[in-house]
């Protein structure tokens, strides 16, 4: 229990250093993969209507829920039928379109195709504190969503796949029958 706590926690952490994003109407699912280090490959999916995501990390029997409009976080657990709430955080929401936070500068260097989508790809530039990071970003301009974002150096990247255009309000749900219980102090 405390270890998917701490990786929900760790995701959070994620999504706070992301920064905010401005309001889009955007309704896609898909699978995330992202890369770094010596580590293999990560997927995740990602569900997103208008203001709500929803964020499901294969193995980790919990996904999570970001419902701007109700002022919560939930983080789900299927095994136990139960679910913890957290209040929202406007800076907790994923950045997934608009400037980063610390955005410096974003110059168009191309246009590629990504799996599939026609899109322009961007040099950015952001400072956080002391720390300055240059990567590419490409957006589809079909659906006016970054699905590819990569380090320079290769170093890193996040890939956004098999996207799909339609999503369930109930997935921004929780299950009938599942129980709120509290989160445990973590010593």
């Amino acid at each position: 229990m405390k270890k998917y706590i701490l990786f929900s926690l760790s995701v959070l952490l994620l999504i706070v250093l992301a920064g905010p994003v401005r309001a889009f109407a955007i309704e896609i699912s898909a699978d995330v993969v992202k890369t770094g280090g010596s580590e293999q490959a990560h997927l995740s999916k990602t569900y997103i209507k208008g203001d709500k995501y929803r964020m499901e990390m294969p193995g980790q029997h919990q996904y999570t829920i970001f419902r701007q409009d109700k002022n919560v976080i939930w983080i789900v657990m299927p095994d136990s039928q139960s679910f913890m709430e957290m209040p929202y955080d406007p800076n907790q929401k994923p950045r997934v379109v608009g400037k980063f936070k610390g955005e410096m500068s974003r110059k168009l260097v191309g246009a590629e195709s990504i799996d599939g989508h026609p899109t322009q790809k961007y040099e950015v530039t952001l400072k956080e504190g002391i720390k300055t990071e240059i990567f590419y970003e490409w957006t589809a301009t079909d659906i006016n969503f970054p699905i590819k974002k990569a380090a320079i150096d290769g170093s890193w990247s996040e890939e956004y796949k098999n996207i799909q255009y339609s999503v369930s309000d109930n997935l921004f749900e929780i299950p009938a029958g599942f129980k709120k219980i509290s989160i445990p102090a973590i010593r």
